[in-house]
């Protein structure tokens, strides 16, 4: 059977899917934390506690942070086993699709319900609560993540296709990071009216139907056979992804890719926390930062595809890590440096936007070249085992993050660490930002490792 390239409308189309599942997951990243580990501030202006905020797990571990580790094990079981689902279904309409439509109804609704709490004081229900929904919401976004990311590779059938296509995917990721930041400016004026908790889950349905919108166009408007004429996968999950993490390769690049979740989302789940805290801002300036950041970083993106040809992709991507840890630098020094919050707050946005392009784009490119390249070797298209290995990575990194953060934050804080009502220090968040900062080097230095030459002449001779 002949099939085509996608055109750059419908690479687009595809990127849309990303802005909605983006959406959905920069809810959980910016907001489980927020919500229900609140500032003194957001005490002070109704928010309450419904699970345990202090450091209860054995002295060193909350609550929240437990629940989000335990869901991430979850997910070690459920990213391989959907990845090699979808390698090998034999649907007529196609290996990723289906699970994609399968997936968008219950990824949005469950985002919602996470912060539907029902108990309005702190209660053990509340945590069972958290725990089971946060499970299913993992569940779901595998489902519609990995084979939406195995599509990258088979819809990318050039080079210049795939910078094309992780471009796309990641403007719309970042935007979606975004629009998970907009309660913070339209919650504000609800709280009069219904309340301090409802005013943000208002806000989150309204994202949610927006997201799940976004999620199914690709569903509706592509038809995967027109583009991808891949037999199943004839391998089991075990061998398949014992098969995956075989590729010496492909190893290096998870490895530095955990390093680098751990890092962003330190980041991401502390800017709150870092405005309100660190910086004394209003909580409004944290969409202002984020939208900032995110409109100068698609400034650069023309730019990227053509510094790739240039340099090549690992040099940039390293160039990233540590150009995102002097951001991170720059956090760990407010409060020490003698300058306004808002000064601080505008040198991050100008210092992390350009490698949040560089990191935002290439690293989806390499996964691409990696299981190109493995087909080619072992003639068994297994793209959506490689890219499930790349979300686990993603949501391993983000699930230490958080474990990481919840425990951090509070240090140096002049609160009892056991305490029910626990909120973030100054102290506790330089300790993050620097926290970041290792990570951030760690992997630059492991994806030093990677051999891209190897790599690039394979995809070269298999063509």
């Amino acid at each position: 059977m002949n099939t085509r390239r996608l055109t750059k409308k419908e690479m687009w189309i595809f990127a849309i899917g990303q802005l909605g599942w983006s959406t959905l997951g920069g809810i959980i990243n910016t907001w489980l934390v927020t919500f229900y580990l609140p500032t003194t501030g957001s005490v002070e202006a109704g928010a309450k506690f419904y699970v345990p905020t202090g450091l209860v797990i054995g002295g060193v571990l909350t609550v929240l942070g437990l629940i989000s580790f335990i869901c991430r094990i979850f997910d070690a079981v459920t990213d391989p086993l959907i990845a090699s689902l979808s390698d090998r279904s034999s649907n007529p309409k196609g290996r990723r699709l289906p699970f994609m439509k399968i997936a968008a109804v219950p990824f949005a609704v469950i985002t919602v319900l996470i912060f539907c709490a029902p108990v309005e004081t702190i209660s053990g229900i509340n945590i069972a609560w958290i725990l089971c929904f946060l499970i299913l919401f993992y569940l779901f976004m595998t489902m519609y993540c990995t084979p939406y990311n195995a599509l990258i590779s088979e819809f990318g059938k050039t080079q210049d296709d795939r910078m094309y296509i992780s471009t796309a995917i990641s403007l719309t990721f970042f935007f979606g990071t975004l629009m998970a930041y907009l309660p913070f400016i339209f919650a504000g004026p609800l709280q009069q009216t219904v309340g301090y908790a409802m005013s943000y889950r208002v806000c989150f349905i309204v994202l949610a139907v927006i997201a799940l919108v976004c999620m199914l166009i690709p569903v509706i408007k592509l038809n995967e056979k027109e583009f991808v004429d891949a037999e199943p996968s004839h391998t089991d999950t075990f061998r398949s992804l014992t098969a995956t993490f075989k590729n010496r390769e492909f190893l290096k690049f998870a490895s530095s890719d955990i390093a680098y979740w751990i890092g962003l989302t330190l980041f991401q789940t502390g800017l709150p926390f870092f405005v309100k805290v660190s910086m004394q801002l209003d909580e409004f300036y944290t969409t202002v930062f984020l939208g900032s950041m995110t409109i100068l970083s698609a400034c650069f993106y023309p730019v990227v595809s053509k510094l790739v040809k240039r340099f090549g992709k690992k040099r940039l991507v390293i160039s990233g890590f540590l150009g995102l840890a002097a951001a991170y630098v720059v956090t760990a020094l407010i409060g020490i440096l003698p300058l306004p919050g808002i000064v601080f707050g505008v040198l991050i946005v100008l210092i992390a936007a350009f490698p949040m392009a560089l990191l935002g784009i290439i690293p989806q490119s390499i996964v691409a070249d990696v299981a190109e390249q493995d087909a080619i070797l072992t003639g068994e298209k297994r793209e959506g085992m490689f890219f499930a290995a790349r979300t686990f990575a993603m949501k391993f990194g983000q699930s230490v993050a958080m474990l990481t953060f919840t425990s951090l934050a509070v240090l140096g804080t002049t609160q009892d660490i056991t305490s029910n009502n626990l909120t973030a220090s100054p102290i506790g968040l330089r300790i993050v930002a620097v926290t970041a900062v290792v990570f951030c080097t760690l992997g630059a230095l492991i994806l030093s490792r990677y051999n891209e030459k190897m790599v690039m002449e394979t995809l070269e001779k298999g063509h």
